[in-house]
């Protein structure tokens, strides 16, 4: 691996599969791709295994030189940048230490920015793209889609308003044009420390709409309310698993004697909440479903005064469908229906997997033919 090509090496990989998502490169396991969630080995001549030595050069070469990528690696054990191959194909990287050496995962950002409609994502979604004002939240697990939901977003206002949008990414992911809107967009680590550095001077560059990569501190979350409650409307993530578990996430990061004033704050400004999970589909492939949280005067209620029995913000979602608003088990219910998941799957990805699984099996009975006599009868039930 004296002279090798990486960028040859990351191609041939990509042509596995049209539904390869990441590349993985780890000690003692050959170069893999996950397809569809799983991870699949890439044979390459001569490199059964890689050594520790092979994913160290590769994780040299990614870093290109740059002194503070490299001091951030060997500081943290862990470092987020950018990688592209020229004119084809753009990553985000992680590389970090693990047991003494070296690992790299690169996730694959595809080509083009996203629609709304070519992720087939819910139509109320779109509506979001129209507010002036407060918190929007994209939440879910790593490699969930929140970074694609959120770039179909910023590319929606791009095409239908002349703002000012201002997005902050670890790294940036998708490069968008100015088309309607000026799009400026600034990288942690090149062009500022921090998202709450970035964040508080982009109150003084007049934007219109503030991307924040990722709400990870107390003062990011704190500069983002004030975002909002100054008439800027402030796109973000949260890892967390679903909207209730968001609620509680942004007001448990807070000292526990501003409680009261950190829930009528975000009571206040949020907007939506908007939840999600990637599932395989039947026969390959993979489905993003979504759970909405919208602010009315209900789920506003429920915010400021914590749910209690009887006043969920699941009970709220799923009462709220005319609003927009929707909840996971709900959602797998229909794909379910329409067997675009296997039943395994949508419980696996259940908030409440027993309360869905005696709705599919509800669904299962209702499926079967009447019966005409006793015995029959029985013989179903069994």
């Amino acid at each position: 691996m004296k002279n090798f090509n990486l960028d040859a090496i990351l191609e041939a990989m990509l042509k596995m599969s049209e539904r390869v998502s990441d590349l993985n490169f780890s000690v003692g396991r050959p170069p893999q791709v996950e397809i569809d969630g799983q991870l699949v080995a890439v044979n390459f001549p001569g490199l059964p295994r890689l050594t520790p030595y092979q994913t160290e050069m590769i994780a040299m070469h990614m870093l290109r030189g740059d002194r503070e990528l490299t001091r951030t690696l060997l500081t943290n054990g862990s470092v987020d940048l950018s990688y592209s191959i020229p004119q084809k194909t753009r990553f985000r990287v992680n590389i970090f230490a693990q047991r003494g050496t070296y690992a790299i995962v690169l996730r694959v950002i595809p080509e083009g920015i996203p629609t709304l409609e070519s992720l087939h994502l819910p139509a109320e979604l779109s509506n979001i793209c129209n507010l002036k004002n407060g918190i929007v939240l994209v939440t879910g697990p790593t490699g969930s889609g929140k970074s694609t939901t959120l770039a179909a977003l910023i590319n929606k206002i791009n095409n239908d308003y002349a703002y000012h949008i201002i997005t902050v990414e670890d790294p940036v992911e998708y490069m968008h044009k100015h088309i309607k809107s000026t799009v400026n967009q600034r990288e942690l680590g090149a062009d500022t420390k921090t998202f709450a550095l970035a964040l508080r001077a982009a109150l003084r560059q007049a934007p219109k709409v503030i991307l924040i990569g990722e709400m990870r501190d107390v003062e990011t979350i704190e500069i983002a309310m004030e975002a909002a409650e100054t008439g800027h409307l402030v796109l973000s993530t949260l890892h967390t698993i679903d909207a209730a578990k968001t609620v509680d996430r942004i007001i448990g990061v807070f000292p526990k004697d501003q409680e009261p004033q950190v829930r009528t704050r975000f009571a206040q400004s949020f907007r939506y909440v908007v939840s999600q999970r990637l599932l395989p589909k039947t026969g390959g492939g993979r489905i993003a479903v979504l759970e909405i949280l919208k602010s009315t005067m209900r789920t506003r209620d429920y915010v400021l005064k914590g749910e209690t029995e009887g006043r969920s913000l699941i009970d709220a979602m799923h009462d709220g469908s005319v609003d927009g608003m929707q909840i996971f088990d709900d959602e797998l219910e229909k794909l379910w229906q329409k067997r675009v998941i296997t039943k395994e799957v949508a419980l696996a990805y259940a908030t409440n997997p027993t309360n869905l699984a005696l709705r599919l099996t509800d669904e299962d009975l209702e499926a079967q033919p009447e019966a005409g006599n006793s015995d029959s009868m029985l013989s179903m039930l069994e």
